[in-house]
């Protein structure tokens, strides 16, 4: 498919600057796929659009602070985005400007604590390993490490203490995303009771969110992008149940485009879903014959990503379209901190 199908018009406006102030009182837009039907609904009305024995599946990995700020040789300024931990204590990391950053390099990361870094090498595909040279990478973080918000929110280089809160869902538990899973910013304590309440189920898995899903796709055909693993965790408790409700005719639903990518990445030949502990590589574009999901609660996407691709697999891109226009012309707010969907 061509890139260019996967493109909207968004003006600067639209894209949300802070969260809503209460979380579950985002806007939702239900897309009903065998209506063709689009209906404006708020976050806390979920439990009631809904069906009793949907098996909701949710995302619990954390976001660590993964941005970190350093100077090379020359006292220019150097930024690290430290995406994936290796067995050997070193990071692989996203570093800007690349140039000034070749294999041997060294970086010192100032303040009270200073830190020294190396450059160990450099991958084809841009990320660098990178090593500490007088502790380690996880104390860096916990002393030196920002919250990495998207660019396109405006503070992202400074974020507040409110953002260290609302950018994590109530239900993080294990550190390794360096971007929320977004959708399930929405819930809150109360919205989850209000779910079990209705028997309807609430599980999680872990998918550790990198920097790769939110790139844009660069290549013209959409089927050409390679996206990149990411790491995944699925218990077998969680595997168990996602098969009891199919097996029982009850809906899977998954609370973000990251978890859809795990549970689509999780069946085996017979095509049940396995209790999984190394990598998610499904990328889903249209054409794709969904094993697992059902139905999806996701936020807005940027247009040529590949999570705007994934939604349209699911939906169709026409529909998917239709819905982003009826929500620019309804006032919704896009992105991280944005408004929801809820694709049935």
């Amino acid at each position: 498919m061509d890139l260019h199908d996967f493109e909207y018009e968004l003006p600067p406006e639209a894209i949300a600057q802070a969260p809503a102030l209460e979380r579950d009182a985002a806007r939702l837009l239900l897309i009903d796929r065998a209506r063709g039907a689009l209906e404006d609904h708020v976050v806390r009305e979920l439990p009631e659009l809904l069906r009793p024995g949907d098996c909701v599946v949710v995302n619990d990995s954390r976001v660590i602070p993964a941005r970190v700020l350093a100077l090379d040789a020359s006292g220019h300024r150097v930024e690290l985005l430290f995406a994936e931990p290796q067995r050997d204590g070193r990071w692989r990391a996203l570093v800007r400007p690349g140039r000034r950053c070749r294999a041997g390099a060294g970086l010192v990361v100032p303040g009270a604590m200073e830190a020294r870094l190396r450059i160990v090498a450099a991958e084809p595909d841009g990320p660098r390993i990178v090593e500490r040279m007088d502790g380690t990478i996880d104390d860096l973080l916990a002393s030196h490490g920002m919250l990495p918000l998207p660019p396109y929110i405006a503070r992202h280089a400074q974020p507040t203490a409110d953002d260290r809160e609302r950018y994590q869902t109530v239900y993080a538990r294990s550190p390794g995303s360096v971007a929320a899973p977004t959708a399930g910013l929405h819930f809150t304590p109360s919205l989850l009771d209000r779910l079990r309440a209705r028997s309807i189920e609430v599980h999680a898995l872990t998918l550790h969110v990198g920097p790769a899903t939110f790139r844009p796709i660069k290549s013209e055909r959409v089927e050409d992008h390679v996206l990149a693993a990411e790491r995944v965790a699925i218990p077998a408790s969680v595997a168990d149940a996602v098969n009891s409700a199919r097996n029982e005719g009850r809906r899977v639903v998954a609370v973000g485009t990251t978890t859809t990518r795990a549970l689509e990445s999780a069946p085996g030949a017979d095509g049940r879903v396995r209790a999984h502990d190394g990598a998610a590589e499904a990328y889903i574009t249209p054409g794709y014959r969904f094993r697992v999901v059902d139905a999806l609660v996701t936020n807005f996407h940027l247009p040529r990503s590949s999570l705007l691709v994934l939604v349209c697999a699911l939906a169709g891109r026409e529909l998917i379209l239709k819905a982003y226009q009826h929500a620019l012309r309804a006032g919704y707010r896009f992105y991280s901190y944005g408004d929801a969907t809820l694709i049935v």
